[in-house]
C-alpha cells in the first residue's frame, strides 16, 4: 500500500488482509521487510485464535520473541516539507501587525 506513510505494515481486522509499505523494501532492504511480515502475521494468528493481538498484550509480545519479529520497525528517513512563508499584515487603522502563514484577503 503506497498510502502508508510512517508504518511498515498493518493487519486489517475485518478482511484479514495485511498491507505492507514498499518504501521499507527500497530504503531498508529485504531483511527489514521480512521482520515486518512476521510482525503482521503475529497480529493475524493471535486475532484468529482469539488471543491478545495488540502491541501491549503479553500474548503478542511472547509470540514476537518466539518468531524473532521486531516489535517496532526502523523509522524511515524524514522527507523535508517546504516551510510555509510567514506573511506580515499591518492594520491601517491602529497600526498593529499580524503574522500569518495563510494568505488573507486584504480587500475585505
Amino acid at each position: 500500500n503506497s498510502r502508508l506513510k510512517k508504518t511498515g505494515g498493518r493487519y486489517l481486522l475485518n478482511s484479514h488482509n495485511i498491507e505492507l509499505n514498499k518504501k521499507y523494501l527500497t530504503e531498508h532492504g529485504q531483511k527489514e521487510l521480512e521482520g515486518i511480515i512476521k510482525h503482521e502475521l503475529c497480529h493475524y494468528h493471535l486475532h484468529l485464535e482469539g488471543k491478545g493481538y495488540k502491541h501491549r498484550d503479553k500474548d503478542f509480545r511472547t509470540l514476537l520473541k518466539e518468531v524473532g519479529a521486531p516489535r517496532f520497525c526502523t523509522p524511515l528517513a524524514e522527507e523535508k516539507k517546504p516551510q510555509r512563508k510567514v506573511r506580515t499584515y499591518k492594520c491601517e487603522a491602529c497600526g498593529q501587525t499580524f503574522l500569518r502563514k495563510r494568505k488573507m484577503d486584504t480587500s475585505r
